[in-house]
């Protein structure tokens, strides 16, 4: 599983989350006590920052064709990554999008990743 963004343990589970000042929404994809549906497969539950136990923005990294990646997504047999190495003739001879100005995006396939690693900040 490819994660980009927030987790927070609440009451000994980890869910994906939303932090804002004094609250944190917790995230599920199934029904449960406490928790609202907010559209098909998507339930919100609205905590205090005070009850969450962690809080820790997740990464994964990579590496495609010997350059460092954030990966973003996944599809199928496919990442939608991000080039992280800050080299604009890198990016363009990859192949990648310009998606704004010094950040160049991609598919590769996910055969052809290496060192796929995930990290906790």
């Amino acid at each position: 599983m490819i994660r980009d963004g927030y987790l927070a343990r609440w009451r000994g589970r980890e869910y994906p989350a939303s932090p804002d000042v004094n609250e944190v929404r917790l995230y599920r994809t199934d029904p449960d006590d406490g928790f609202t549906e907010v559209r098909p497969g998507r339930y919100v539950r609205v905590v205090p920052v005070a009850e969450v136990e962690d809080l820790v923005y997740v990464r994964t990294t990579c590496l495609w064709q010997g350059e460092p990646f954030i990966v973003l997504a996944q599809h199928e047999n496919w990442l939608r990554v991000e080039y992280t190495g800050g080299r604009w003739p890198v990016a363009q001879a990859m192949g990648l999008e310009v998606f704004e100005f010094g950040v160049y995006q991609g598919w590769a396939p996910a055969a052809e990743v290496s060192e796929l690693r995930e990290h906790r900040v």
